[in-house]
């Protein structure tokens, strides 16, 4: 496993997010959360193994404008270096269009959700989006 910087780890998986913002060309609000560093759950709680988490999401945009983004990411993710592994519909009830992408090479994996009002209720319409990074060891 290799050993990195978290700092440098949390400042490129948030590089890695705003190329996604940008890929999807909303015109909305956008949460700014900062990516975190949280303890990798598959090892020995001994380890100081990490990765660095960047959630937020995109609101106040109309559910067509979103859905256009997310066909947007379907074409730019792959020309930008990354594998879609999943293009469909999570396992809520709402079953809301989910893409999974990982970066080739980079060690990245990308969430993007469109939780539609129409579906959820009370709770405005927004993409949810989570980067993260493979697991590290620190430095």
């Amino acid at each position: 496993m290799e050993v990195r910087d978290g700092e440098t780890v949390k400042k490129q998986v948030e590089q890695a997010s705003s190329r996604i913002l940008e890929m999807m060309a909303l015109n909305g609000k956008v949460t700014d959360t900062g990516a975190l560093t949280i303890r990798c759950t598959d090892y020995d709680s001994s380890e100081e193994v990490y990765r660095a988490r960047h959630p937020w999401s995109v609101y106040q945009v109309p559910v067509p404008d979103m859905e256009k983004a997310m066909d947007r990411l379907r074409v730019e993710l792959p020309e930008m270096g990354w594998k879609v592994v999943k293009d469909g519909v999570d396992d809520s009830p709402a079953k809301s269009p989910q893409i999974v992408a990982e970066s080739k090479g980079q060690e990245y994996a990308v969430d993007v959700r469109l939780l539609d009002e129409r579906k959820y209720g009370d709770d405005p319409s927004l993409i949810e989006v989570t980067v993260q990074s493979s697991c590290y060891r620190a430095k």
